[in-house]
C-alpha cells in the first residue's frame, strides 16, 4: 500500500486518536485500566498488520527518530508538571522529594547496574547506561498518580512527592548517562571523571537551573506583569505554554545546560508568577492536552515497536529476570529505605515506593546514549528497557485507580 493510499486511513486514525484522548479518561476513570495500556495495545495490534508494520520506527534502525519523538513528549510533560505544583519551593516542604532524589535514585542506579552485570552480563559502561536509563520515574506515564491540576483538592503528600520527583529526576539521570558515554569512549580514569564532574554535573545542572529560573521569571513577567493591555495573559491562548516550553528548552540546550531541568523549573516559576490568575489553568490545561495527545501517539508507536519493531524478539529469560527484579524489588525497596524516618503513614510510604513508573523518559535516554556513544549489546539493552516499560505500564496502570481511591478514602476519613 502506497503513502497516497494510506492518506485517508491515516487521517481517520488521527481523528480517532484525538477523540480517544478526550473520551477514554472518562471511561477509564473508575476502572482498573489506564490510557497507556489501551494505547500500547492499539499499537501492538497495528504493528502486527503488514500494511502498518513497515511504517513503525525500529529503535536500532531509526534511533534518531525515536530519540526526538520521546524528547518532545518529555519536555511538554515536565512543563505541565511544573505548572500544576502550588507548593512553594523549600527544603522542608519538599522533604519527601529530596529523599527520593538523594537516597532512592542513587540506590536504584547502583542496584540496576549490579543487576545488569550479574543477570545480563553487561560491562561497566553498558550496565551504568542501563541503570541511568531506568533510574528516573517517568513524568509522562505518572500522570495518574500525580497532582491533577493547579489548586487541586488532591494535592496530598503522595501525589506531590511523585509529581515533584518525576519533574526533577529526569535531569539528575542525565549526568550518569553522560558518564556511561564517557566511560564507553575514553575509559574510566581520574581525568575522565574530573572532566565529567565539571561539565556534565556542575556546569550543565547549574545552567539548567539558572536558565529555567531566569527564563520562567521573565516569561512570567511578560505573561502576567506587562503594563496595560500588552501582557500575554490577555490573549487567553493556552498554546503560550507550548511556546514557553520550546523556547526555554532550546535556549538551555544551546547554552550547554540540561533543558529538562530548565523546563520544569520554568514551569514552577510561571506558577509562582500567576498568583491565582485564571490564565495559569489555561496554560496547564493546554500543556496537559498536548501531553496526552503526544503520549497516546508515542505509546501507539511503542506498541508497534514491540511487534513490528522487533522488541519482543529481543527479550529472553535474562531480560525477564532483570525486569522482574527492577519493578518488584529495586524501586519498592529503595523507595521504602528513602522514606524511613518520615512522618507519613506506612500506607503512604508504600504507595510512593511502589509507583516508581518507568516509561518514555527511559526510551529517550537509551536512544540518546546509543546515538552518542558505542555500547555493547544494544539489542539486549532495548529488550530489557522495553520489557521494564511494558511491565510498568501494565502493573501500575491496573493498580493505580484502586490504590489512589483507597488512599483518598483514608485521607478523607482522617480529615
Amino acid at each position: 500500500m502506497s503513502l497516497t493510499e494510506l492518506y485517508l486511513p491515516v487521517l481517520l486514525g488521527a481523528g480517532l486518536l484525538i477523540l480517544l484522548v478526550a473520551w477514554l479518561p472518562l471511561v477509564l476513570k473508575r476502572l482498573p485500566l489506564s490510557l497507556p495500556i489501551i494505547c500500547v495495545g492499539i499499537g501492538a495490534g497495528l504493528g502486527s498488520m503488514t500494511n502498518f508494520a513497515r511504517f513503525v520506527p525500529h529503535p536500532l534502525e531509526t534511533p534518531v527518530q525515536v530519540e526526538k519523538l520521546a524528547e518532545l513528549i518529555v519536555i511538554v510533560s515536565l512543563m505541565g508538571a511544573g505548572l500544576k505544583i502550588d507548593r512553594a519551593f523549600g527544603w522542608r516542604s519538599w522533604g519527601l522529594t529530596w529523599r527520593l532524589l538523594g537516597i532512592a535514585m542513587p540506590l536504584c542506579i547502583i542496584a540496576f547496574a549490579l543487576l545488569g552485570h550479574a543477570i545480563l552480563g553487561l560491562g561497566l559502561a553498558t550496565a551504568l547506561l542501563l541503570a541511568a536509563t531506568l533510574a528516573p520515574t517517568d513524568p509522562v506515564l505518572a500522570s495518574d498518580v500525580q497532582i491533577e491540576e493547579p489548586e487541586s483538592d488532591q494535592d496530598d503528600e503522595v501525589r506531590f512527592a511523585l509529581t515533584s520527583e518525576a519533574g526533577i529526576n529526569d535531569s539528575l539521570a542525565f549526568p550518569f548517562v553522560h558518564l556511561a558515554i564517557v566511560i564507553a569512549s575514553a575509559g574510566l580514569s581520574f581525568s575522565t571523571l574530573g572532566g565529567w564532574a565539571l561539565d556534565a554535573v556542575l556546569i550543565r545542572l547549574a545552567v539548567g537551573a539558572i536558565v529555567g529560573w531566569a527564563g520562567g521569571r521573565l516569561l512570567g513577567w511578560i505573561i502576567y506583569r506587562l503594563p496595560g493591555t500588552t501582557n500575554l495573559s490577555r490573549t487567553g491562548d493556552g498554546f503560550v505554554a507550548l511556546g514557553a516550553t520550546l523556547v526555554i528548552y532550546t535556549a538551555t540546550e544551546l547554552l550547554h545546560g540540561y533543558g529538562f531541568l530548565a523546563v520544569f523549573v520554568a514551569g514552577l516559576m510561571l506558577r509562582r508568577a500567576s498568583d491565582g490568575h485564571d490564565f495559569n489553568r489555561r496554560l496547564h490545561d493546554f500543556a496537559d492536552e498536548t501531553e496526552r495527545l503526544l503520549m497516546m501517539a508515542l505509546l501507539i508507536v511503542f506498541g508497534g515497536m514491540l511487534t513490528a519493531g522487533g522488541l519482543f524478539a529481543l527479550i529472553g529469560w535474562a531480560e525477564v529476570a532483570f525486569a522482574a527484579a527492577a519493578i518488584f524489588l529495586v524501586r519498592p525497596i529503595t523507595g521504602w529505605i528513602a522514606l524511613i524516618g518520615t512522618k507519613r503513614s506506612k500506607g503512604e510510604r508504600l504507595v510512593i515506593a511502589f509507583f516508581g513508573i518507568r516509561g518514555l523518559g527511559s526510551v529517550y535516554y537509551l536512544a540518546y546514549a546509543l546515538n552518542h556513544g558505542a555500547f555493547e549489546n544494544p539489542n539486549r539493552l532495548w529488550g530489557a528497557v522495553g520489557l521494564v516499560i511494558l511491565i510498568s505500564i501494565l502493573l501500575h496502570g491496573v493498580t493505580v485507580t484502586p490504590v489512589m481511591a483507597w488512599l483518598d478514602r483514608r485521607r478523607e476519613a482522617a480529615a
